[in-house]
């Protein structure tokens, strides 16, 4: 119960501080994608939650490199060789907003997601 709890929260940190600025949303945090299309950033959330929460202090590379390997590897959209036509076109959010991604799953780890409010 716990735990799905956290999960909610971590959600609407992320449609506050990153949905809400992307493009394809309506500038409240609610996504436009088409019908048939998920964005990464919900399917894979708690993938995402735990690779970030992994690694502690490193550069950038290190947590694009394992966001790669731990989500994009299980990403329907990315073939067998590496290669994802979304990500390559800026049409994966995930991919897109990957620094601040990284910040808003570091606010998630430290719990502070109720004390920052922007």
């Amino acid at each position: 119960m716990k735990e799905d709890a956290n999960m909610e929260n971590s959600w609407n940190l992320v449609q506050e501080k990153i949905c809400r600025k992307c493009i394809d949303g309506d500038g409240r945090g609610n996504c436009r994608l088409p019908q048939g299309e998920s964005c990464a950033l919900q399917q894979f959330l708690p993938t995402i939650i735990e690779t970030v929460k992994a690694i502690e202090w490193a550069p950038y590379e290190t947590y694009v490199n394992a966001l790669r390997t731990n989500v994009c590897a299980r990403c329907s959209e990315q073939d067998a060789a590496g290669v994802c036509a979304r990500r390559d076109t800026l049409e994966c959010a995930l991919d897109r907003y990957f620094g601040l991604v990284i910040r808003v799953m570091d606010e998630v780890h430290a719990g502070t997601f109720s004390a920052i409010k922007s």
